[in-house]
């Protein structure tokens, strides 16, 4: 049964695979000339088969005396043309060919079966895995990591299969020729296996470490790429590019130990079979003088054995391939066999929702950060058909109330109920479709803007998408567009404005028509006439739903029904605005600061907890 999984990084084929490739390439089969005779291979000067020589010498053995000359050769290639083989040989490309078709669609599926259970394997795990693993990490495992165990696998069994029937073969007609031959041929073998398990596992370790050196390239280039303005912006492009270098360098250096491991395991195999060959010669020879043997079958036993040792050169490239392939398919299947540590196995899925949110003393603790309570016992409600605003410093766990909502993360402790219910108990695809989230930077995918107004909602009628467009305000701008709804977005939303993403991921809020709307400074980037609007919508055609607000312009959070303070994770106000302003203390000074325009302190601005506004300011 595969074993739990830890984490990794990802990588590609290997160049010491090259000549594999290359050999599967040229010879899908049989050699060509052991195939297809062609009227040289009837001259005297041909070489004859060692099929075909030892067939004839079989049938008609000389005797001790007989020299092995031009009369041996002669009865070779008469034998060899008498012989069924020719036509038997011609018709073994095409066998060849479907095989090696075969086993391509075999592994094209392997390949796509495999990218396939990765990619629903990982969008399966918990929020925090993907805190813990980077993008690059991932995209390595699912594109390089799958790729690589479907290419070497398929090239290198395929190779495998070929030379173990030609292995079978051999052997049989070997221990045919002389037992004693073949037993001295296999004393070599073992020291063979010992050097190749050495290598194997030496290899494997290397491979590994190759994949997480690539990943670790990938990672930066596709952070680089992705953030390519920012690296514009501060004229930084050469400095990437010499980190990207100094990644590939540490790839290299791993390659340059990759290549000294294969050229010592060729040495030491290599070596060992030449200790086989000198041995076959001179036993071989003592054998013919004593008259146990005759020379053309000694002679024929040592081309079975050339032939045995160009299997078993073939073999060790395999076995190469193999080790590389295993090191990136414990990589995939790692990932492939990972348990999500938060299951969403919840079963309620009510017909009819009121919306009422309970936080009952909350702690609650990021896995990345064990030992930074970011709430603690934190209490408040959200009611149905109100507004409730989330206000307090940078860090002081109002996002972190909502990743709780919804159900990113396990409470350390207490509850967050909805309709009495825990949140967990709900089905995942029930919660999210009663709970919709507006964050701060909006995510929209490289679709139309229809298919990302309806995202998660295929069967959603246009009508309704128009209607929500209007409800945030981005029916307007998108008319104007030149393809209007059917406009594609970009990349991550890079064809529309900060705004517009802002108004489009609003709309794909409002079409679910959610009992729990969230907002996260889903309007920062929005001009004051569209927050106005959108604000008109909240409170108006939204007021049989359950807003929550997290906001730092006092015109956003002044109009809720209620407001909760936020400080280091505590709750240390509740209450409307104009009660707030009346009780004094940290909101009282937030709302004064903000009226009066002065600058955010350095403190507050770089709170340690979440990357969400700024709420204190320097006197």
């Amino acid at each position: 049964m595969p074993r739990p999984l830890s984490r990794g990084q990802a990588p590609r084929p290997r160049a010491s695979l090259g000549r594999t490739g290359r050999r599967l390439s040229r010879h899908p089969g049989p050699p060509c000339r052991s195939c297809c005779p062609t009227p040289s291979l009837t001259s005297s000067s041909s070489w004859q088969p060692p099929f075909s020589s030892s067939w004839q010498l079989w049938e008609r053995p000389s005797s001790p005396t007989t020299p092995a000359g031009p009369s041996m050769a002669l009865s070779s290639r008469r034998a060899w043309s008498s012989s069924p083989r020719p036509s038997l040989s011609c018709a073994c490309w095409p066998l060849a060919g479907i095989r090696g078709g075969i086993f391509t669609l075999i592994f094209a599926r392997l390949n796509i079966r495999l990218r396939n259970r990765l990619f629903r394997s990982l969008v399966s795990q918990e929020t925090s895995f993907f805190d813990e693993n980077r993008t690059g990490d991932l995209i390595s495992r699912l594109t390089s990591d799958t790729t690589m165990v479907s290419d070497l696998v398929s090239q290198n069994i395929n190779i495998f299969l070929r030379n173990t029937v030609k292995v079978t073969g051999v052997v049989v007609f070997m221990f045919s020729l002389s037992w004693q031959l073949s037993l001295v041929t296999f004393m070599g073998f073992p020291i063979i296996m010992m050097v190749s398990d050495i290598y194997g596992k030496y290899y494997k370790r290397l491979s590994k470490e190759v994949q997480s050196a690539l990943a670790r390239a990938s990672t930066t280039a596709e952070e680089t790429i992705s953030a390519m303005k920012t690296v514009r912006s501060f004229a930084n492009e050469e400095e990437e590019a010499e980190v990207y270098s100094r990644k590939l360098q540490q790839v290299y250096k791993l390659n340059r130990k990759e290549a000294a491991a294969y050229m010592y395991y060729v040495w030491g195999s290599g070596l060992t079979l030449l200790v086989v060959q000198v041995s076959i010669l001179y036993y071989g020879g003592h054998l013919v003088i004593s008259g146990q043997m005759t020379s053309g079958n000694l002679i024929s036993f040592i081309i079975y054995e050339f032939v045995l040792g160009d299997c078993m050169e073939s073999v060790g490239s395999v076995y190469s391939g193999l080790m590389q392939g295993v090191g990136a398919a414990e990589k995939v299947f790692e990932f492939i066999d990972r348990q999500p540590t938060m299951v969403h196995d919840g079963k309620l899925a009510p017909d009819h929702l009121e919306g009422r949110v309970d936080f009952e003393n909350v702690t609650f603790t990021y896995r990345t950060r064990p030992h930074t309570k970011v709430l603690q016992n934190v209490s408040f409600s959200l009611s149905p058909g109100k507004v409730t605003a989330l206000v307090g410093p940078s860090g002081s766990g109002k996002s972190s109330c909502v990743n709780i909502l919804e159900n990113f993360y396990p409470l350390e402790g207490g509850r967050v109920l909805l309709d009495g219910k825990p949140i967990s108990a709900y089905d995942h695809k029930f919660l999210h479709r009663v709970i919709s989230l507006v964050s701060q930077e909006p995510v929209l995918f490289a679709r139309s803007i229809t298919d990302n107004i309806s995202y998660g909602l295929p069967t959603m009628p246009f009508e309704m998408v128009v209607e929500a467009a209007q409800k945030a305000n981005a029916h307007s701008f998108i008319m104007e567009l030149q393809d209007g709804y059917n406009t594609e977005t970009g990349e991550k939303g890079a064809q529309l404005s900060g705004g517009q993403k802002q108004r489009v991921a609003m709309a794909r809020a409002l079409v679910r028509n959610p009992p729990v709307l969230i907002l996260d400074e889903a309007t920062s980037a929005l001009d004051a006439e569209s927050e106005y609007l959108i604000q008109q919508a909240i409170h108006g055609s939204l007021q049989k739903h359950t807003v929550l607000i997290i906001a730092h312009r006092l015109s956003t959070v002044e109009r809720a029904h209620l407001i909760v303070v936020l400080d280091k994770g505590h709750v240390v106000q509740q209450g409307t605005h104009q009660q707030l302003l009346a009780q004094g203390g940290l909101y009282a000074r937030l709302v004064q600061r903000q009226m009066l325009g002065l600058e955010p302190t350095s403190d507050c601005a770089a709170g340690h907890n979440e990357p969400s506004g700024s709420g204190c300011y320097k006197a």
